[in-house]
Formats: structure tokens, C-alpha cells, sequence
């Protein structure tokens, strides 16, 4: 059974909105200031590690627009690999290699991906997708990297359903002095 991984920047107030200078809100780019090859080198990591990876539109939309252009290590990989897109309105064909639109309702069409003996799927951002894969209960590992920044709102990872779910924390890694990754896996 293939495990699906949620990674994650979040501010220390919970937010995963716009760390990367996304348009809308007010303090859009959160993790410039702490971006560099250390951070790079724990995403080439997480991606190596992966299968493929699972986007919502919205998260595709603005990787496409910036990766496809780069090179580099990080930039192969992720223009290299799988691509499922999760969409009712998106395009096609998709523009990025490799790119595919999977389904507008995750949740049975993740069910039926995760029933494969492929390798782990990734899903990189993608707010809304996520919340919606955990309130499935179909996240099998939550890869949390904490910035020590509060944002003051915006949209958070974490489901409001009241619906218990339970992690074990299977590692913690400083990435920078004052960022942490945090990877939670799903209890038995």
C-alpha cells in the first residue's frame, strides 16, 4: 500500500497560506527571509524519496508557472517526476511535464491510488487539497516545517470536524537555527 506524505511550511499560529509570495495575502512570502540551500536540500530529499506528487489546482498553477524554466537538482526533480492534479477546472492538456489531472474528488480517487505497491505520493501544499486528505483519514505522514513567524491568519492545514486523529512523532531535524521539520506519522 503506498503511503501519502503532506508537507507542509506552517507558521507557528498554524497558517500555511502564501509562504512563498503567492498574491492575496498581506504577508504573502513568509519564508523569504529563512529560504536557502538548507531548506533546498531537505526538499530535494523529500522529493527523492517520493513516487509522485499531488497538487491541488492552485498549487499547480503557480509551480508550473515557476519551475519548468529552472535548473538544477531540486528543479530535475521536480520537473522529472509524476504530477497528479486534482481539478474540476483546470485546462487540458497540462502545460508541466509529466503532469496529469487525476480526479475533482480526491478522496475516492487518493483510495484508489494508495491501493497500488508504488513508491510514497507527496503532496506539497495544496491547503485545501490536504485538509480534505486528512479529514478522509487517508494521510499516512505529516511533514511539518515550522517557521518562527506569526502571520496573524490565513488558511491553516488542520481539518475543524472535531474528528480525533492520532500521530506519532517519528522525527524532528532543525533545518536552520530557527526552523524546525517536524515528521508526524499516523498511529497505529
Amino acid at each position: 500500500m503506498r503511503r501519502l506524505i503532506v508537507s507542509e511550511f506552517i507558521s507557528l499560529d498554524g497558517v500555511v497560506e502564501a509562504p512563498g509570495g503567492e498574491p492575496g495575502h498581506p504577508h504573502t512570502g513568509w519564508v523569504f527571509a529563512y529560504h536557502g540551500p538548507e531548506i533546498e536540500a531537505y526538499k530535494l530529499r523529500e522529493l527523492q524519496e517520493a513516487e509522485a506528487m499531488l497538487l491541488g489546482r492552485i498549487t499547480y498553477e503557480g509551480f508550473a508557472e515557476a519551475w519548468p524554466s529552472r535548473t538544477g537538482e531540486l528543479a530535475n526533480r521536480l520537473n522529472a517526476m509524476p504530477k497528479l492534479v486534482v481539478s474540476s477546472t483546470i485546462g487540458s492538456p497540462l502545460t508541466w511535464a509529466n503532469a496529469t489531472v487525476l480526479a475533482a474528488d480526491p478522496v475516492p480517487a487518493v483510495t484508489e491510488l494508495k491501493r497500488d505497491d508504488d513508491g510514497p505520493i507527496l503532496v506539497h501544499g495544496s491547503a485545501t487539497l490536504a485538509r480534505e486528505l486528512l479529514e478522509a483519514d487517508l494521510v499516512d505522514e505529516l511533514r511539518l516545517m515550522v517557521f518562527p513567524v506569526l502571520v496573524g491568519g490565513g488558511k491553516g492545514l488542520f481539518p475543524t470536524s472535531y474528528r480525533k486523529a492520532t500521530f506519532t512523532l517519528a522525527g524532528s531535524e532543525p533545518v536552520l537555527p530557527d526552523v524546525v521539520a517536524l515528521t508526524y506519522s499516523r498511529a497505529a
